[in-house]
């Protein structure tokens, strides 16, 4: 059973930063890639962030220059730092993992930028 845990949402001002973090059930590397997406209120959910196993990412245009994702693999852990954040950043944010044809998600963690 893979399971996929979020952490680090938070309300934070315009400007701000916060870092997020997925803990992977098992190890990391069984998984081709690792995403970050986001649903804001109204919203379909949209990807914003991928890493694959080699290291290389790519960003939605929408946070590419702010946002970095990053993985522990020791820890099998990813993260999403979070900087310049936007009103517009607000919504839940939300882990995915996909191996094989099978894509596994978290439960999300919820970003609010507001003044």
């Amino acid at each position: 059973q893979v399971q996929l845990l979020e952490s680090g949402g938070a309300s934070v001002q315009p400007g701000g930063s916060l870092r997020l973090s997925c803990v992977v059930s098992g190890s990391i590397f069984r998984f081709n890639v690792l995403r970050w997406y986001r649903q804001a209120p109204g919203n379909q959910r949209e990807w914003i962030a991928i890493i694959t196993t080699g290291g290389a990412t790519n960003y939605a245009n929408s946070v590419k220059g702010r946002f970095t994702i990053s993985r522990d693999n020791a820890k099998n852990t990813v993260y999403l730092q979070m900087n310049s954040l936007k009103p517009e950043d607000t919504a839940v944010y939300y882990c995915n993992a996909f191996s094989n044809g099978m894509d596994y998600w978290g439960k999300g963690t919820l970003v609010t930028v507001s003044s």
